[in-house]
């Protein structure tokens, strides 16, 4: 570590403490050229888990926007705030776990992710969801829809 001092990367350690739950290192150091001390950090740079859009962007993951879709799909349905949370959660988790090795999901990945876990809770829902995702233009486009989710259900 270079001293703040006289620039000497010569120093050594005097104390190390765990700060903020395990997240960060301090370091009370002293130069061994001119004897000033001097504190250092050290944390994990993690890198973003990023969201590629369709036009090939890419942004980091904003919880806040999966929560917004949810919640909006989900309105005045008889769905209590702790189950949409925990539906949040486990997107999430599958989102960060399907896009582990390369920190990033496409948004149409993500988006089917919230549509499985939709049709599981709440067909309602997931008509809604589907109809904004998939950009329904017409009435056929949810008729077919619905179409599909009957038939899902008939081979059960």
């Amino acid at each position: 570590m270079r001293c703040p001092s006289c620039g000497n990367l010569d120093d050594k350690v005097l104390e190390s403490r765990t700060m903020a739950n395990g997240e960060s290192i301090r370091r009370r150091r002293e130069c061994l050229a001119c004897g000033h001390r001097f504190t250092s950090y050290e944390r994990i740079d993690e890198k973003p888990f990023m969201v590629v859009k369709r036009d090939g962007r890419r942004q980091p993951f904003d919880r806040t926007k999966l929560d917004k879709g949810i919640e909006r799909a989900l309105e005045k349905r008889p769905v209590s705030t702790a189950m949409v949370e925990q539906i949040a959660n486990d997107i999430e988790d599958l989102a960060i776990i399907k896009g582990k090795e390369t920190r990033e999901i496409s948004t149409s990945d993500l988006g089917e992710l919230v549509l499985e876990k939709l049709y599981t809770i709440d067909k309602v829902s997931y008509i809604r969801f589907a109809s904004v995702y998939r950009n329904f233009e017409n009435l056929e486009e949810f008729i077919e829809e619905v179409k599909k989710i009957e038939k899902r259900g008939n081979q059960k």
